[in-house]
């Protein structure tokens, strides 16, 4: 497989998860995944590997320039929940046929919504401090190429919309479709929309590059018994923060 984003489906990238089994643990944990398989071999030479740590004296404010991309725009719509469990995290999928023209539109490029996930704890790091948890919004243009919005998760208030989420959560790897309960991803972003932004690459095999991140600065709010309510699936399913390299982080 072509590890080259902009040449696959995110169909065919999912697919090939379950051709070579990886885990977030064991050995065939993160630190391993480039040996287990040449389609998978990014996860170690890649220079443009996600997750990063955000250092808050390392990066670019973009603030009044041409350069500066315009806002985040969001058009996400209400679909029937569809949850899945395949067996590396808890997926509600956007990409059927009632997905219902869900996208998000940067620098006048409009990106189609295929999925969000979960992460425990969170992947990106802030001044190398986690958060109890990680959204991740996939994204992906006519082109093929990936852009995927982070949204951190913190312990606090119990969140109404990811519990009608939780009240359906599979336990065991497979899928349910709830054609009477609407939900919308809009609902999982924060109020303020600043973000910050870098060139990076999936989180998981086959590790592949040239992915956009927009990960948002504020976080939303889980009460901690949702959040454990994860963790008694997946109790740990985050990759670790790779080297930033020769890598800009831009703030917005």
């Amino acid at each position: 497989m072509n590890p080259n984003p902009r040449a696959e489906t995110h169909e065919a990238i999912a697919e090939n998860h379950y051709l070579v089994h990886w885990s977030y643990g064991g050995s065939r944990n993160p630190s391993r995944w480039g040996k287990i398989s040449a389609e998978y071999v990014l996860c170690k030479t890649g220079q443009y590997q996600s997750p990063i740590n955000f250092d808050s004296d390392n990066f670019e404010r973009k603030i009044n320039s041409e350069s500066t991309p315009k806002p985040l725009k969001f058009n996400y719509q209400r679909i029937p929940l569809t949850v899945k469990n395949n067996g590396h995290t808890i997926q509600v999928d956007y990409s059927g046929g009632s997905s219902g023209g869900s996208s998000m539109e940067i620098d006048g490029e409009t990106y189609r919504l295929l999925e969000f996930h979960f992460h425990t704890p969170s992947e990106h790091t802030v001044d190398e401090m986690a958060y109890g948890m990680e959204l991740h919004l996939v994204h992906q243009n006519q082109a093929g190429n990936f852009a995927v919005v982070g949204v951190f998760i913190e312990e606090g208030s119990e969140n109404y919309f990811l519990q009608q989420i939780w009240d359906h959560l599979p336990e065991s790897e497979g899928e349910k479709t709830l054609e009477k309960l609407m939900v919308n991803a809009y609902n999982f972003l924060p109020e303020n929309r600043e973000y910050y932004s870098y060139d990076g690459s999936l989180t998981t095999p086959p590790c592949s590059e040239a992915v956009k991140w927009y990960v948002m600065t504020t976080p939303i709010e889980a009460s901690a018994e949702q959040i454990e309510q994860f963790m008694e699936i997946y109790p740990m399913n985050a990759r670790p923060v790779q080297p930033l390299h020769r890598r800009k982080i831009h703030h917005h």
